[in-house]
């Protein structure tokens, strides 16, 4: 489903559900097929588009949690995000604006964080994480919004030094979209609405994604990579 301007209008549906998603952007990423390519999903509304870009690109995939820090009193204010590993970002004019104090920041910081080890520890099921080093790796989300959450995570996956870092989402805001620009080597994102307002809104079907099936995801993907591998062992060997 791709209803985009026709009559001066943004019309809200563009995709069907976020596996649809998901194919659009495997469109835009198919030269990158075969290529030892790793996809992470920031769950969970993010895992199912990346399971479809890494179906299609034959592409290993994993998660990467980021936990949005919310402002004292407005929890659903972003004064920024962090992961399971330590990427930060803080939306400093926020801060500023609010007062926010040294002391919550770090308090907030230190439970996020907390709770991202053990949301990432969860859905792999006490799997490590697949290493990044060397690797294209493409960061995907179901849409941006502020950014903050995949900017936490582009700075995570950055210091562990893959050969190229995109970010792909289906759907964003003009202003997260152009500020990620300077973070990673490419953001691949076709739909960028003037008057953004939720990422909802785009999708026909947008129901929650919870942690079974982020599980689930990840289990079907592990098998398929196994499966691949020993296919390749085996054509060695013979």
């Amino acid at each position: 489903m791709r209803l985009w301007p026709r009559t001066g209008m943004e019309y809200a549906a563009l995709f069907h559900d976020r596996t649809d998603a998901g194919a659009l952007l495997a469109e835009k990423l198919v030269a990158y097929r075969g290529q030892k390519v790793l996809v992470l999903g920031i769950p969970r509304g993010g895992v199912p588009v990346a399971a479809e870009i890494a179906r299609q690109l034959d592409a290993d995939l994993d998660v990467i949690v980021a936990r949005k820090l919310g402002a004292p009193g407005y929890p659903e204010l972003a004064i920024g995000a962090v992961t399971a590993n330590g990427g930060r970002f803080f939306n400093e004019d926020i801060i500023r604006e609010l007062r926010v104090s040294d002391q919550y920041r770090q308090a907030i910081v230190t439970r996020e964080t907390a709770e991202a080890r053990r949301r990432e520890d969860r859905f792999r099921d006490g799997r490590p994480s697949v290493p990044v080093k060397d690797r294209v790796v493409i960061i995907v989300d179901d849409g941006l919004a502020t950014g903050a959450t995949m900017r936490a995570a582009v700075r995570s996956v950055r210091a562990q030094k893959p050969a190229k870092l995109i970010v792909a989402v289906p759907v964003g805001s003009i202003e997260a979209c152009e500020a990620l620009r300077d973070e990673v080597d490419e953001v691949i994102c076709p739909y960028q609405p003037r008057l953004f307002t939720s990422v909802g809104q785009y999708y026909e079907h947008f129901e929650p994604v919870d942690d079974v099936r982020v599980r689930e995801i990840l289990r079907h993907a592990l098998a398929r990579t196994s499966t691949r591998e020993s296919s390749a062992a085996g054509n060695v060997s013979s």
